[in-house]
């Protein structure tokens, strides 16, 4: 009975830390191909703690009445047991670690307290424009709301520095989801009616009972709030919640890419790991374009999957934009905020007074989280 204390004791620790291990960004753990193990061991884990619990009940007793010193490792076991639980599914709990708001406020931009340099994740529907400042999705993770009558989703990483906005509905009904862990560095999402885990970078159900289910995804543009208030003068803008105004980053590290940290920073070099990409999606085609030479070029002509496209970055040298060109033969030059060709004139909105720019989905990211999730992808 020594025995079955002492297995149920390592069982239960070695399960309390390997329902973590492959799911937060420990040694190795990101780089495996574990998911589907990761969600096998998660949702069989309270019958695996119900065995080996018992086992220790078991043998708790039959362990004290022993006259050696060995009687000394049942409560030594239970305190193990106890730290390792309380750490493994609180202290190191992803959806305890960065909590969901407690209230969204989205203010006119006369009563916006966000600094106007700071970056937003922007979306507009039916005429209804809001922004998402990074300082505050970087910390929830994601943040429900409802923009043109629309419900929505928004989401943010920080470890792949991806910002998505989804519809979040499945098979036609709303959907309700948590931070359960992440996935090769990306935020993963756990569905509330089946307990499916979303990827954040794409809105791909990649293991449990929906897995291969993709939530649509929605137009955005990550600017700064200057950029976007000029663009959508009428936009809401979130405001921070006061709850968590200890958890919102303070400085500009991180977004101006000055932050040197293992799992969020940036590298400066081009097409490392922890280096920023432009990436564009078209026709199932990707590409992806470094920063830096964006950056030099200030503006990209390109083809995609025979679709002309341009690459812009904006004068405030972090706002970018992407648009499918009239024709291949069309090249623009950049004009303060205005999208020049010949006799046309487009603002960085797409709009002209000859048309309209069809605008691409452009994301900003690390290297390694474009590469991992768009395998295919080729580089500029």
């Amino acid at each position: 009975m020594k025995k079955v204390f002492a297995l149920g004791v390592i069982g239960l620790v070695l399960l309390e830390i390997a329902n973590v291990y492959f799911i937060m960004p420990m040694p190795g753990s990101q780089r495996m191909r574990s998911i589907d193990m990761a969600f096998m061991i998660y949702s069989w884990r309270w019958p695996l703690r119900a065995l080996f619990g018992a086992m220790m009940l078991a043998g708790i007793l039959p362990m004290w009445r022993t006259n050696s010193s060995t009687k000394w490792f049942a409560p030594l076991g239970l305190v193990v047991v106890a730290g390792i639980t309380y750490a493994f599914n609180f202290e190191m709990s992803a959806d305890h670690m960065f909590r969901q708001p407690t209230i969204v406020t989205m203010a006119t931009a006369d009563k916006n307290m966000v600094a106007q340099d700071r970056l937003v994740v922007g979306i507009e529907l039916n005429g209804d424009a809001r922004a998402y400042p990074l300082q505050f999705i970087g910390y929830h993770h994601q943040v429900r709301d409802t923009v043109g009558g629309q419900p929505v989703l928004v989401s943010y990483c920080t470890v792949c520095r991806t910002g998505r906005i989804f519809t979040p509905t499945v098979n036609g009904k709303p959907e309700s989801f948590r931070l359960v862990g992440m996935d090769h560095f990306n935020a993963m999402f756990e569905d509330e009616s089946t307990g499916s885990w979303w990827r954040q970078a794409n809105g791909e159900a990649i293991t449990g009972p929906r897995k291969g289910t993709m939530l649509p995804e929605l137009p955005t543009r990550q600017v700064t709030l200057k950029q976007w208030l000029a663009l959508y003068p009428k936009s809401r803008v979130m405001q921070a919640d006061p709850t968590f105004a200890d958890e919102y980053s303070k400085d500009y590290s991180y977004e101006k890419g000055t932050s040197r940290k293992s799992l969020t920073g940036t590298d400066t070099a081009s097409w490392q790991d922890k280096s920023w990409v432009v990436g564009l999606t078209v026709n199932n085609q990707s590409k992806a374009y470094d920063w830096n030479r964006l950056r030099r070029e200030r503006i990209v002509h390109d083809d995609i999957a025979g679709t002309p496209i341009v690459l812009v970055l904006s004068p405030d040298s972090a706002s970018f934009f992407a648009f499918v060109r009239p024709d291949a033969q069309t090249r623009f030059t950049l004009r303060g905020d205005s999208l020049v060709a010949q006799s046309a004139s487009f603002s960085l909105s797409g709009n002209g007074a000859t048309g309209k720019l069809e605008a691409l989905n452009a994301s900003q990211e690390f290297w390694h989280s474009w590469r991992t999730f768009k395998p295919q992808t080729t580089r500029y």
